[in-house]
């Protein structure tokens, strides 16, 4: 018998190989016109066939050594037929570009773009984003010139949306949600912000009004997505306020794609142009990478991936302020001795798997670890003279102080550190029955927090120490007060917290008729269970409810036109900044605040001059409850942790958007917002953002004899915003106004290389992209301000508000270049 098996055995092995050498493999990316891939595309052959998954990707066995017809079919997209013949065991890849059926696309609205509209999202170009001019350029910088997005200081990336405050924003990378440091201000310490431009393929960005598959916040919702090479290629950005560089690629197989950025940002130019004379050495790098693994066409696992180190090291020296009046001219001179030294190291990972489980049904499995360690620590002595200003113009002494009002001195300490722990653990999942969809989601989050506050102030006029404006009036310096002295300010706290969140998930979307129009029906529920506890802290559980709903209806017009209609309550369980007072106690018992919120918009797609061009309108209104009031010390919020108010916030937004100039994309904004909160049942105040009207112009352009010379403008007109006031003190004593925000950012480019000038030989033939330029910042070389300082003259009894400016005009050299 077992020379007969052997025989048999060669005989079946031989059979087989030559069965598996009749067959090739043929794969790739299925993308369209704006490189972005298209799901669910039909790949057939005769009587086999395939489904692009949700990357575009596909992957379908064929004969070899013969010719096979491939059809690649979409209900939005033009018929490819390709005809291939491999040989045995080819692995070959095909990458196809599907162009839009226009025709079809006017009767079947089922693309992702168009499912972003009826959503009320707004979709930005990455490329925009990489060479629109700005001082701190990125995401950030672009969606401040949408409307409804205020950000008034350049050297922050934090925004802030519809009367809301920089921590009520959402921000999502690949569906992973992602978080900032807790102790850094936003402005000069900041540095970097998480959204790496160099890796970016789509930004999303909604203002309100939002489904309830996204988290639990009051204002906004930023989702980026980063890009998965199908290609080799690197990139570099360089300019006098840092660098950037990236690197892509794929493997042979198709199966691993991965991309690596890095940066380095200084600030320097910025900071040394303002009116503090500064010592000024920062530090901020980072390091991001987005890793992708396909096991099967229907199974993928991904990694995320940061690193951020930074240091901020200042030493301020001098600072003159004039302000006041052209008859009054007041200066503020201030000496400084000491410094700041802060640090702060984030690292998170994240790993996402999917899986295609039927074309009907994909489930996603979710896992992140965000830690940061963080000190903050300064001790810097101001020493002032406020006095008035010499105006005799062609004098030697014009603009100096030559009789001094008031003298004093400041004393600020901080020995804060922090360390966090955040761990992430979530399920999503995606059913398609018929014509509708469910969403689901559950996710458990816990936050694990150490901190240690240990600061205080101490202020120093003509010689007598001022005591803390929560005490009883006095009258000092003129009359002593014989209680023990003390800081102006003392914070001292040491906090062990750790909370844990349970939330989730699940909404219904439709799409139907309604006469001969098309109707989007969405509904949801989102559900939010958290516990504080803690050293020394009595456990404390609460749970939240926040259904949300969404309608849009397109008639069927002439005019292409889309009205939506959306809201519902919207709460926002605080996270560990929102529980710590102002005396830096934890308070677990603060409630989520609370947002009913209605939105109502039209979208109006039309062409002029031959060219396309949208326009969208919103029109809303928010009222919170709940509210947790809030100051901005600098550009630090400072919460009172009690939940004592209620607020509203109502407005306007304008969008227009189109080719202005052909082949180049642009818009003009407009917003109106009134917002104000009633705390402790006092009457309603300006909130700290209440910045009633917005202009905002991005524009590009280009020389049309010399096509390859490229202009950018970024323009911001902002009502003034409040000015703030002091620590400790009543807000409703301090409701005046920032003068308004006037800014221009100008950048002009020569692109040496790009795909239209193509080099063949020579030195530049590896490029494809290259281009120099020069940039201009507060090209007017307006003063602005941000806040105001508040200084006590002794002579006359008044505190003095004294704008803190920002950067004046400011030039910059840039260099970018793709391989």
């Amino acid at each position: 018998m077992k020379t007969i098996k052997l025989p048999l055995t060669i005989l079946f092995l031989c059979f087989a190989t030559v069965m598996f050498a009749q067959k090739a493999v043929i794969k790739g990316i299925i993308l369209d016109e704006n490189n972005v891939p298209v799901s669910g595309t039909n790949v057939t052959y005769k009587d086999s066939g395939t489904i692009s998954d949700f990357n575009g990707f596909y992957l379908l066995e064929i004969p070899s050594n013969e010719d096979v017809v491939i059809s690649f079919s979409h209900v939005s997209h033009k018929k490819i037929q390709i005809t291939v013949n491999l040989s045995p065991n080819e692995d070959y890849e095909l990458n196809p570009v599907m162009n839009t059926s226009i025709e079809q696309i006017s009767e079947v609205i089922i693309s992702g773009r168009e499912n972003k509209r009826v959503e009320g999202v707004t979709t930005i170009t990455p490329e925009i984003i990489r060479k629109m001019v700005g001082a701190n350029a990125g995401v950030e910088n672009l969606l401040k010139s949408l409307p409804g997005v205020n950000g008034n200081d350049e050297l922050s990336t934090q925004y802030a949306v519809r009367g809301g405050n920089y921590d009520e924003n959402l921000v999502y990378v690949n569906e992973i949600e992602v978080y900032r440091p807790f102790l850094i201000r936003s402005g000069q310490q900041e540095g970097l912000s998480f959204v790496n431009s160099d890796l970016t393929s789509n930004v999303e960005f909604s203002a309100g009004g939002f489904q309830a598959k996204y988290g639990d916040k009051l204002s906004s919702v930023l989702d980026i997505t980063y890009r998965k090479p199908v290609e080799f290629g690197a990139s570099i950005d360089a300019s006098l306020l840092g660098a950037s560089g990236s690197v892509g690629g794929i493997s042979k197989n198709g199966r691993l794609s991965g991309i690596l950025g890095i940066r380095y940002r200084d600030n320097s130019l910025l900071v040394n142009a303002k009116e503090t004379e500064t010592n000024y050495r920062p530090k901020f790098a980072d390091a991001q990478t987005y890793l992708t693994y396909k096991f099967t066409n229907k199974f993928e696992v991904s990694f995320l991936g940061n690193v951020s180190l930074n240091e901020y090291n200042y030493r301020p020296l001098t600072r003159q302020t004039n302000f006041g009046t052209i008859t009054d001219p007041i200066a503020l001179l201030v000496f400084y001795e000491g410094r700041e030294e802060d640090r702060y190291n984030t690292y998170f990972g994240a790993l996402k798997s999917t899986w295609v489980v039927s074309d009907n049904y994909t489930a996603k499995f979710i896992a992140s670890l965000y830690q940061t360690t963080e000190q903050e620590y300064y001790d810097i002595l101001a020493e002032y003279r406020l006095g008035e200003v010499n105006t005799e113009i062609g004098g030697d002494q014009v603009g100096e102080v030559e009789y001094t009002r008031g003298i004093g001195g400041q004393l600020t300490h901080a020995r804060n550190d922090l360390d966090a722990l955040i761990l992430n653990v979530e399920h999503k999942g995606n059913l398609s029955i018929e014509e509708n969809n469910i969403e689901y989601g559950i996710k458990y989050t816990r936050e694990d927090i150490r901190d240690r506050v240990q600061e205080y102030e101490i202020i120093d006029s003509a010689g007598f120490s001022i005591r803390p404006p929560i005490f009883p009036p006095n009258n000092q310096p003129y009359n002593p007060d014989t209680s023990p002295i003390v800081p102006y300010t003392n914070v001292r706290a040491f906090n062990d917290v750790q909370i844990d969140r349970i939330s989730g998930y699940a909404q219904w979307s439709r799409k139907t008729n309604l006469g001969s129009g098309e109707l989007w029906l969405n509904a949801g529920v989102r559900a939010h269970n958290w516990t504080v506890s803690g050293q020394n802290i009595t456990s404390t559980t609460q749970t939240v409810f926040s259904p949300r709903a969404q309608v849009a209806l397109k008639p069927d017009w002439e005019m292409d036109m889309l009205f939506r209609l959306s809201g519902g309550v919207y709460h926002q369980p605080p996270f560990y900044r929102e529980l710590r007072d102002s005396s830096g106690t934890v308070r677990p018992d603060v409630k989520a605040q609370k947002s009913i919120h209605i939105v109502f918009g039209n979208d109006y797609s039309f062409k002029m001059w031959d060219r396309k061009f949208r326009l969208n309108s919103e029109l809303y209104y928010k009222h919170l409850t709940d509210v947790n009031p809030y100051t901005l010390e600098n550009v630090r919020i400072r919460y009172r942790a009690t939940n004592n108010a209620v607020a509203y916030a109502y407005g306007l937004d304008l969008r227009l958007a189109g080719e202005f100039v052909p082949g180049t994309e642009s818009w003009l904004s407009f917003g109106y917002l009134k917002t104000e909160e009633n705390i402790d049942d006092r009457g309603y105040i300006f909130r700290p953002t209440d910045q009633r009207l917005k202009f905002g112009m991005l524009f590009q352009d280009y020389v049309k004899v010399i096509p390859s010379l490229k202009m950018y403008l970024n323009l911001t007109y902002n009502t003034g915003l409040p000015g703030g006031s002091p620590s400790y003190a009543d807000p409703y004593k301090y409701q005046s106004r920032l003068n308004d925000y006037k800014r221009a950012d100008l950048g002009v480019s020569y692109v040496i290389v790009d795909d239209t000038k193509l080099r063949e030989s020579g030195w530049l033939k590896r490029f494809k992209e290259l281009s120099i330029g020069a940039e201009i910042f507060n090209i007017f070389d307006v003063q602005n301000s941000i806040t105001n300082t508040f200084v006590r003259d002794v002579y006359t009894k008044v505190q003095y508000s004294i704008p803190n400016y920002l950067t004046p005009r400011v030039f910059n050299v840039r260099l970018t270049a793709k391989f």
